[in-house]
Protein backbone atom coordinates (compact mmCIF):
# COMPACT_ATOMS: atom_id res chain seq x y z
CA UNK A 1 0.00 0.00 0.00
CA UNK A 2 2.79 2.42 0.60
CA UNK A 3 4.39 1.44 -2.61
CA UNK A 4 1.01 2.69 -4.03
CA UNK A 5 0.86 5.77 -2.18
CA UNK A 6 4.45 6.92 -3.60
CA UNK A 7 3.89 5.67 -7.21
CA UNK A 8 0.66 7.59 -6.65
CA UNK A 9 2.67 10.84 -5.49
CA UNK A 10 5.20 10.35 -8.13
CA UNK A 11 3.02 10.25 -11.17
CA UNK A 12 1.52 13.67 -9.71
CA UNK A 13 4.52 15.36 -9.17
CA UNK A 14 5.69 14.60 -12.89
CA UNK A 15 2.14 16.01 -13.88
CA UNK A 16 2.44 19.06 -12.23
CA UNK A 17 6.16 19.60 -13.72
CA UNK A 18 4.73 18.58 -17.24
CA UNK A 19 1.88 21.19 -16.77
CA UNK A 20 5.06 24.12 -15.42
CA UNK A 21 6.64 23.10 -17.97
CA UNK A 22 3.54 23.67 -20.59
CA UNK A 23 2.72 27.46 -18.84
CA UNK A 24 6.27 28.91 -19.09
CA UNK A 25 7.34 31.70 -21.10
CA UNK A 26 8.94 30.41 -24.37
CA UNK A 27 12.78 30.19 -24.25
CA UNK A 28 14.10 33.64 -25.81
CA UNK A 29 17.86 33.76 -27.20
CA UNK A 30 19.36 36.87 -28.36
CA UNK A 31 22.82 37.00 -30.25
CA UNK A 32 25.30 39.23 -29.99
CA UNK A 33 25.57 41.98 -33.04
CA UNK A 34 27.63 41.32 -36.21
CA UNK A 35 30.94 43.02 -36.27
CA UNK A 36 32.82 41.13 -38.34
CA UNK A 37 32.87 43.02 -41.95
CA UNK A 38 34.42 42.97 -45.17
CA UNK A 39 37.68 44.65 -46.20
CA UNK A 40 36.51 47.78 -48.29
CA UNK A 41 37.92 47.49 -51.84
CA UNK A 42 36.88 49.47 -54.94
CA UNK A 43 35.85 46.44 -57.16
CA UNK A 44 32.22 45.38 -57.72
CA UNK A 45 33.12 42.34 -55.91
CA UNK A 46 33.02 44.00 -52.81
CA UNK A 47 29.59 45.66 -52.75
CA UNK A 48 28.25 42.19 -54.08
CA UNK A 49 30.19 39.70 -51.26
CA UNK A 50 28.45 42.27 -48.69
CA UNK A 51 25.38 41.64 -50.37
CA UNK A 52 25.30 37.60 -50.91
CA UNK A 53 28.47 36.19 -49.21
CA UNK A 54 27.20 38.03 -46.05
CA UNK A 55 23.75 36.00 -45.86
CA UNK A 56 25.25 32.82 -45.23
CA UNK A 57 28.11 33.28 -43.15
CA UNK A 58 29.88 35.80 -41.26
CA UNK A 59 32.88 38.00 -42.76
CA UNK A 60 35.17 36.02 -40.73
CA UNK A 61 34.94 32.85 -42.42
CA UNK A 62 37.72 34.72 -44.56
CA UNK A 63 40.17 34.78 -42.47
CA UNK A 64 39.81 30.76 -41.56
CA UNK A 65 40.98 30.63 -45.57
CA UNK A 66 44.90 30.07 -46.10
CA UNK A 67 46.93 33.53 -46.32
CA UNK A 68 48.37 34.46 -49.99
CA UNK A 69 45.47 32.33 -52.31
CA UNK A 70 45.64 33.25 -55.65
CA UNK A 71 42.49 34.64 -58.34
CA UNK A 72 42.01 30.82 -59.33
CA UNK A 73 41.66 29.64 -55.76
CA UNK A 74 39.59 32.24 -54.49
CA UNK A 75 37.28 31.63 -57.27
CA UNK A 76 37.25 27.94 -57.05
CA UNK A 77 36.56 28.97 -53.00
CA UNK A 78 33.46 30.73 -54.42
CA UNK A 79 32.61 28.50 -56.91
CA UNK A 80 32.38 25.91 -54.46
CA UNK A 81 29.40 27.84 -52.26
CA UNK A 82 27.66 27.50 -55.73
CA UNK A 83 27.68 24.41 -56.44
CA UNK A 84 28.12 22.54 -52.76
CA UNK A 85 26.33 24.68 -50.62
CA UNK A 86 24.21 25.57 -52.84
CA UNK A 87 24.95 29.85 -52.33
CA UNK A 88 22.50 31.91 -54.94
CA UNK A 89 24.95 33.41 -56.92
CA UNK A 90 25.31 33.12 -60.72
CA UNK A 91 28.65 31.96 -62.49
CA UNK A 92 29.27 35.85 -63.37
CA UNK A 93 28.93 36.65 -59.32
CA UNK A 94 31.63 34.02 -58.55
CA UNK A 95 34.21 35.55 -60.82
CA UNK A 96 33.59 39.21 -59.51
CA UNK A 97 33.68 37.85 -55.97
CA UNK A 98 36.63 35.65 -56.59
CA UNK A 99 38.51 38.43 -57.79
CA UNK A 100 37.29 40.90 -54.88
CA UNK A 101 38.55 37.89 -52.48
CA UNK A 102 42.08 37.42 -54.33
CA UNK A 103 42.77 41.11 -54.90
CA UNK A 104 41.66 41.71 -50.71
CA UNK A 105 42.85 38.91 -49.30
CA UNK A 106 44.98 36.70 -51.03
CA UNK A 107 48.06 36.96 -53.59
CA UNK A 108 46.25 39.14 -56.46
CA UNK A 109 46.56 42.87 -57.36
CA UNK A 110 43.33 44.81 -58.35
CA UNK A 111 44.90 46.16 -61.48
CA UNK A 112 46.82 42.59 -62.88
CA UNK A 113 44.53 41.89 -66.13
CA UNK A 114 42.76 38.69 -64.81
CA UNK A 115 41.55 40.37 -61.80
CA UNK A 116 40.07 43.57 -63.89
CA UNK A 117 38.84 40.94 -66.53
CA UNK A 118 36.97 38.86 -64.11
CA UNK A 119 35.70 41.63 -62.12
CA UNK A 120 34.50 43.83 -65.45
CA UNK A 121 32.89 41.27 -67.92
CA UNK A 122 31.75 41.54 -71.17
CA UNK A 123 28.08 43.07 -71.32
CA UNK A 124 25.69 40.37 -72.44
CA UNK A 125 23.94 40.05 -76.07
CA UNK A 126 21.03 42.28 -75.27
CA UNK A 127 17.48 40.65 -74.99
CA UNK A 128 15.41 40.14 -78.18
CA UNK A 129 12.46 41.11 -76.42
CA UNK A 130 13.02 44.48 -75.43
CA UNK A 131 10.57 45.81 -72.78
CA UNK A 132 10.00 42.50 -71.35
CA UNK A 133 8.57 42.78 -68.00
CA UNK A 134 11.07 42.43 -65.15
CA UNK A 135 10.37 38.89 -62.94
CA UNK A 136 10.58 40.14 -59.48
CA UNK A 137 10.64 37.16 -58.10
CA UNK A 138 13.49 35.57 -59.71
CA UNK A 139 15.54 39.10 -58.92
CA UNK A 140 14.62 38.21 -55.01
CA UNK A 141 15.58 34.39 -55.89
CA UNK A 142 18.92 35.09 -57.36
CA UNK A 143 20.01 38.46 -54.77
CA UNK A 144 19.44 35.92 -52.25
CA UNK A 145 16.26 38.06 -50.97
CA UNK A 146 14.53 35.17 -49.56
CA UNK A 147 17.11 33.79 -47.44
CA UNK A 148 15.86 36.80 -44.90
CA UNK A 149 12.63 37.18 -45.93
CA UNK A 150 9.40 35.38 -46.62
CA UNK A 151 5.79 36.74 -48.66
CA UNK A 152 3.55 36.21 -45.04
CA UNK A 153 6.01 35.30 -42.63
CA UNK A 154 9.20 36.44 -40.79
CA UNK A 155 12.18 35.34 -41.37
CA UNK A 156 15.20 37.48 -40.39
CA UNK A 157 13.56 40.25 -41.47
CA UNK A 158 9.67 40.76 -42.09
CA UNK A 159 7.35 39.23 -44.13
CA UNK A 160 6.94 41.05 -47.55
CA UNK A 161 2.88 41.62 -46.36
CA UNK A 162 4.14 43.59 -43.41
CA UNK A 163 6.32 45.99 -45.37
CA UNK A 164 2.95 46.53 -47.91
CA UNK A 165 0.83 46.86 -44.69
CA UNK A 166 3.34 49.54 -43.38
CA UNK A 167 3.35 51.49 -46.71
CA UNK A 168 -0.38 51.38 -47.16
CA UNK A 169 -0.96 54.83 -47.23
CA UNK A 170 1.52 56.16 -47.90
CA UNK A 171 2.02 57.76 -51.42
CA UNK A 172 5.69 58.10 -51.45
CA UNK A 173 5.90 54.26 -50.67
CA UNK A 174 7.29 52.95 -53.81
CA UNK A 175 10.14 55.40 -53.71
CA UNK A 176 11.01 54.15 -50.07
CA UNK A 177 11.10 50.56 -50.52
CA UNK A 178 13.18 51.24 -53.81
CA UNK A 179 15.87 53.49 -52.08
CA UNK A 180 15.64 50.84 -48.95
CA UNK A 181 16.44 47.91 -51.17
CA UNK A 182 19.24 50.27 -53.06
CA UNK A 183 21.23 51.31 -50.03
CA UNK A 184 20.43 48.88 -47.33
CA UNK A 185 20.19 49.90 -43.50
CA UNK A 186 19.56 48.67 -40.35
CA UNK A 187 16.90 50.02 -37.59
CA UNK A 188 13.60 50.13 -39.16
CA UNK A 189 12.70 46.70 -38.79
CA UNK A 190 15.34 45.47 -36.42
CA UNK A 191 19.31 45.26 -35.50
CA UNK A 192 20.47 43.01 -38.04
CA UNK A 193 21.54 45.04 -41.30
CA UNK A 194 20.32 44.57 -44.68
CA UNK A 195 23.22 44.98 -47.21
CA UNK A 196 22.74 47.85 -49.98
CA UNK A 197 21.66 46.35 -53.76
CA UNK A 198 23.17 49.70 -55.36
CA UNK A 199 24.48 47.42 -58.44
CA UNK A 200 20.67 46.35 -59.69
CA UNK A 201 19.43 48.55 -62.13
CA UNK A 202 16.67 51.37 -61.47
CA UNK A 203 13.94 48.88 -63.33
CA UNK A 204 15.18 46.02 -60.93
CA UNK A 205 15.14 47.99 -57.97
CA UNK A 206 11.39 49.37 -58.82
CA UNK A 207 9.90 46.32 -60.05
CA UNK A 208 11.02 44.29 -56.49
CA UNK A 209 10.02 46.90 -54.50
CA UNK A 210 6.75 46.96 -56.53
CA UNK A 211 6.38 43.37 -56.40
CA UNK A 212 6.38 43.86 -52.04
CA UNK A 213 4.20 46.61 -52.18
CA UNK A 214 1.55 44.53 -53.56
CA UNK A 215 1.19 41.29 -51.01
Amino acid sequence: MSQMKRMTTLLCAVQVCWVAMLEAAPLSITLPAETAVFKANGLPGYALAQQKCSTCHSADYISFQPPGMSLAQWTAEAGKMQKVYGAPISDQDVSIIGAYLAATYGSAQASDADVQAASYPAPGKPSSAQGAKVDAMALLQNNACLSCHALDHKVVGPAYRDVAAKYANDAQALVKVTLSIQQGGTGRWGSVPMPPFAQLSQDDLQAMAAFILQQ
